[in-house]
C-alpha cells in the first residue's frame, strides 16, 4: 500500500459550539478555536476536523445547512473563519471540513423554491412523493423518531427527510444538484481547507421504488435503511465526486457511514476504485445495543469487540484503510463506554488510548478525550439539548409504564450530550469555557478534569496522548504494520502485534479492574526487547515477559527485534 500523509496523521475533532466561547455569549466561537490553536499543536495533532460552522438555523446543532457559502452567526464571521485557516496553516495544522449533503435546512434557498410549487425548476432538487391511501409514502422511520416524510398542504405531497423534518434529504438522482454541491465543495478548497468528513454520505442514494420497511408487530414505521444505505447508486456518485472534485486537490477524505459493511467499506476506500480514503462505521460504538438501540444500554463483552476490531483490522489490512475512534459528538465519552470513569479514570483512559492509536488507521481524538472528560450525570431532561435524546424521552413518555428514573440512566449513558458538554479548561466559573451562560451545562466535575490542571501534571492523560503522537511519527510499524490478535477468547486483555518487515509491536491492554497474568512467550522468545510506552510507572524494559502481571486497567507496548 502507498504511503500518504493522512496516513501518518492525528486528527482533532473540534465541536465549535462547545469549544471555546471568545466573547461571552455561551456559545463556543471560531476565535474560540483561533486562540486554542497553539494548545492543539502542544498536543501534536496534524488535523483538525471542524463540525459543521455553516450559517443554519441550528434544528440538529449546525447539521442543518440554510448556506453552504455563509459562517452561523453565533460562530462568527468569514473573516474569522479565513483568520483561522491562516492561524492553522502557519502553524503546521491542516483544517478538515465538515460535509453534509444527504440534507440541508427547509430554509435553504433551494428548499424553499422547491416547496413553492410542483412546477418550480427547484422542485426535483429534494424528495416528493405522492401519498398512499392518505398516509405517507412509505413506512420509514424517521433517525430522530417518527416518520420520514413530511406532508404539505400547499402542494399536497410529502417530502423525504431521513433526519428532522427541518432537513429534508437531497435529490442526488438530480444531475443538477450534484453539479451545484461539487461547485460548493470546489469554492471551499479553493479557499483553502484540507479535506472533508462527509455525513451520512452512504445515504445519498435511495431505492427509486421508496419501498416499505420491515416493520414490528404493532409498530408503524420501520427501518428503511437497507433501502438507503449503500444505495443502487452510491458508488457511482462517489466516483463522480471523486473525478470531478476530490482527485483534483491533495485532501484528506473520510465518510461516514452507518450500517457499512467491511466488503463494502472496501469498494469506498480501496486507492484502485478513486473513492474515498477511509470510512467511519458503528460496529464497535453499537456494542450492548438492545432492541431499542443505543438506549436500552446493555452490558458487553470484550470478546465482541475484539472481533469487530479484528475484523476492520484485517478486512482492510491489503485493501483499504481503517479510521480510529473510541468517541465523537455523537457518542457518548470514551472513558465512560469502554473504561472506568471513576478509580481507574485516568489509568484506562490512557489504555483506551493506546489501544486505539497502535491500530492500522488514522485515529482520532475527540475535544476533551486527551484530559479524560467524562459523561455527565443530567439531573433532569430540562438539561438536555440533543434533538434526539428530547424526541426520544418525549415519545418513552407517552408511552405507559416508563418510568422517567430509567430514561435519563439510559440519557446518562448514551446521549449524544454527553459529547457535547463544554470543553474543561480550567478550575474557574463554567470551566473557562465562557463567561456567560453555556448553551449546555459544564459537567461538575470540571474543577478535577481540567486542560490547566493536565498541563500541570507530567503525569497526565494529556502528556500520555501527546507522547503516543510522537510514538506515531517515530515508528513506521505503528501506521503501516500487519495487525494480528492475540489471547481471542480472552475477557480481560486486549493484547495484539504489529509487525513491519522484521520489528514486532507487542500492544497490551487490561480492560479490566484487576490484575491478570499473562505468558508472551511465543512472540518474544529470543528477541531484544525495548519498551515503548506503558502508563505502569513501574514497569521496566527488561520485565520478564514468560509469566507477566498486568495490573488494573495497565497497558503497555514492546518493541522486539
Amino acid at each position: 500500500m502507498s504511503e500518504q500523509w493522512w496516513k501518518e496523521s492525528v486528527i482533532y475533532q473540534i465541536y465549535p459550539r462547545s469549544f471555546h466561547d471568545s466573547n461571552g455569549d455561551g456559545i463556543g466561537d471560531i476565535k474560540g478555536i483561533t486562540g486554542k490553536l497553539d494548545y492543539l499543536k502542544k498536543l501534536g495533532v496534524d488535523v483538525v476536523w471542524l463540525s459543521p460552522v455553516y450559517d443554519s438555523p441550528n434544528d440538529d446543532n449546525g447539521y442543518d445547512i440554510r448556506n453552504y457559502h455563509e459562517i452561523m452567526e453565533e460562530f462568527g464571521s468569514m473573516d474569522d473563519f479565513d483568520e483561522l485557516l491562516h492561524e492553522m496553516h502557519k502553524r503546521g495544522l491542516k483544517l478538515v471540513m465538515d460535509l453534509v449533503v444527504n440534507h440541508t435546512s427547509d430554509e435553504h434557498a433551494w428548499f424553499v423554491e422547491s416547496k413553492s410549487s410542483k412546477d418550480n425548476p427547484k422542485r426535483d432538487y429534494y424528495i416528493w412523493r405522492s401519498g398512499r391511501d392518505g398516509r405517507e409514502p412509505n413506512n420509514w422511520v424517521s433517525a430522530f423518531s417518527g416518520s420520514a416524510w413530511e406532508y404539505d398542504k400547499k402542494t399536497d405531497e410529502y417530502y423525504l427527510h431521513l433526519f428532522s423534518k427541518k432537513q429534508p434529504d437531497l435529490n442526488w438522482e438530480n444531475p443538477e444538484v450534484r453539479e451545484d454541491i461539487y461547485q460548493m465543495m470546489r469554492w471551499w478548497l479553493d479557499k483553502g481547507v484540507d479535506g472533508f468528513r462527509m455525513d451520512v454520505i452512504n445515504f445519498l442514494s435511495k431505492d427509486q421504488r421508496f419501498p416499505d420497511g420491515e416493520a414490528e408487530p404493532g409498530q408503524r414505521f420501520a427501518d428503511g435503511g437497507r433501502f438507503f444505505a449503500q444505495g443502487p447508486r452510491i458508488h457511482q456518485f462517489i466516483q463522480e465526486m471523486n473525478q470531478k472534485v476530490l482527485s483534483q486537490y491533495d485532501i484528506l477524505t473520510v465518510g461516514e457511514m452507518p450500517g457499512v459493511t467491511v466488503e463494502e467499506a472496501k469498494k469506498f476506500t480501496a486507492e484502485d476504485r478513486n473513492e474515498l480514503q477511509m470510512v467511519f462505521h458503528f460496529e464497535h460504538v453499537g456494542l450492548g445495543d438492545g432492541p431499542n438501540g443505543k438506549w436500552d444500554n446493555l452490558p458487553w463483552r470484550l470478546t465482541d469487540l475484539k472481533e469487530i476490531m479484528t475484523k476492520w483490522q484485517k478486512g482492510l489490512e491489503k485493501k483499504g484503510w481503517n479510521s480510529l475512534y473510541w468517541n465523537n459528538h455523537d457518542q457518548p465519552r470514551a472513558v465512560s463506554r469502554f473504561g472506568d470513569d471513576g478509580q481507574y479514570r485516568e489509568q484506562s483512559a490512557k489504555m483506551l488510548a493506546v489501544c486505539l492509536h497502535l491500530m492500522k488507521g488514522t485515529p482520532y481524538i475527540y475535544q476533551g478525550e486527551e484530559i479524560g472528560m467524562t459523561n455527565v450525570p443530567f439531573p433532569s431532561i430540562e438539561e438536555c439539548r440533543d434533538i434526539e435524546t428530547l424526541n426520544w424521552y418525549e415519545e418513552r413518555m407517552k408511552e405507559e409504564g416508563v418510568d422517567s428514573a430509567d430514561l435519563l440512566e439510559a440519557i446518562y449513558a448514551r446521549s449524544r450530550d454527553n459529547a457535547r458538554t463544554p470543553v474543561q479548561w480550567d478550575a474557574s466559573e463554567n470551566a473557562g469555557f465562557t463567561t456567560g451562560e453555556p448553551w449546555l451545562q459544564v459537567n461538575p466535575n470540571y474543577q478535577e478534569i481540567n486542560v490547566e490542571r493536565a498541563l500541570a501534571d507530567p503525569d497526565s492523560i494529556f502528556y500520555f496522548y501527546q507522547k503516543l503522537i510522537e510514538l506515531r511519527k517515530q515508528e513506521k510499524a505503528i501506521v503501516y504494520g500487519d495487525y494480528q490478535l492475540l489471547l481471542e477468547e480472552d475477557e480481560e486483555i486486549f493484547a495484539y502485534t504489529r509487525t513491519l518487515h522484521k520489528e514486532t509491536l507487542l500492544v497490551v491492554c487490561n480492560f479490566s479492574s484487576n490484575k491478570q497474568k499473562r505468558r508472551f512467550t511465543d512472540i518474544t522468545g529470543g528477541k531484544q526487547q525495548q519498551l515503548l510506552i506503558t502508563n505502569n510507572q513501574h514497569r521496566i524494559d527488561q520485565d520478564d515477559l514468560t509469566e507477566v502481571t498486568i495490573q488494573p486497567y495497565e497497558t503497555f507496548v514492546y518493541k522486539l527485534t
